[in-house]
This record gives structure tokens, sequence and C-alpha cells, in this order.
């Protein structure tokens, strides 16, 4: 899927051209973007997202919508709102691959470690599935976790921040 930032550079592109509809579709994904003062309606199913974003501050509308299919589960986290506030941190704990987050061993227990816990270096901090095997992540560091970035159950891509961490 593009992420927001690539749909906003194609959105920038295609207002400075004389293009007036524009196509993309990967992965069961479908972007339609349209120049114009065309009204678009919303017609989706229940297991299609319908995104729609305003191209710029001027008078020009344009629509992107964005269609796939998505589980319950990606729609809650994507309706979250990502914080604006600052955390103090001196080091990331980052996804060494692509796969599933879990913050707890199992969905009975507590999860691995919580803002304000203490690791070391070897400290659990969480699960990574990918293709149904589970990798344990360290901390690679010793200190203090100050954010907790993931929610569990979250895809993630590799190198994606998990935790930040205060020595």
């Amino acid at each position: 899927m593009l992420k927001v930032q690539e749909i906003r550079e194609i959105i920038k592109l295609i207002d400075e051209s004389s293009i007036t509809e524009f196509n993309y579709e990967s992965n069961g994904t479908t972007v339609t973007l349209k120049k114009g003062t065309e009204v678009v309606s919303k017609a989706a199913s229940p297991a299609t997202q319908v995104i729609e974003v305003p191209a710029t501050a001027q008078a020009q509308e344009q629509t992107v919508q964005v269609q796939k299919e998505v589980k319950q589960e990606t729609v809650k986290q994507e309706k979250q709102e990502v914080s604006t506030e600052t955390v103090d941190y001196d080091y990331e704990v980052v996804s060494p691959m692509v796969g599933t987050f879990y913050s707890a061993p199992s969905p009975e227990d507590d999860p691995y470690v919580t803002v304000g816990t203490k690791v070391e270096p070897q400290s659990i901090v969480c699960i990574v599935e990918a293709m149904k095997l589970f990798n344990e992540i360290e901390a690679e560091v010793s200190g203090e976790i100050v954010e907790i970035l993931v929610q569990n159950g979250e895809l993630v891509e590799y190198g994606q921040p998990l935790f930040r961490v205060k020595k």
C-alpha cells in the first residue's frame, strides 16, 4: 500500500500537471486521483476502506480513493491518532524483520515490557512472528522504556521502530 507521503507527492505532481485523472492498482489496492470540481460518491462494501484526501488549500478539489480489503483490526489501528508530543529518548529498538508484533508471550500473559520498565541488552521486549516462527526481540541496550510505538497484533516492517529507550 502507498504511504501517505507517497500519496501527497502524487497529488502534488498531478496538481502541477495537466492530467485530470490518474489510476494506480497494485496488490488489490486501487488509487484513483481526479482533478476538477467533480464530487465523488462514496459507496463501499463493508470490507472496503475509502479514504478521501483534499489535495491543496487552493480552490481545486482532488479526491484520493484508496480501496483495499482490510481486516477489522487494521481499520481500528488506522483510526488511532498519532501522538505529536516528543519523548526524550536515546535509542530505538527496531524490528529486524517483517511480521506481526506481539507484546506478550501469549494472550493471557502480561506484556514483556511497559512504559517505565528497566531493560538490559538481553531483555526480551516483544515477539515478532514471521511465517509461523516466533522471534524474540531483545532490547540490545540498557535503559528504560519511554515509549511503545506499535500496538499488539500490528504488522511491522523491517527497520520500523518498536520502542524508544532512555539510557
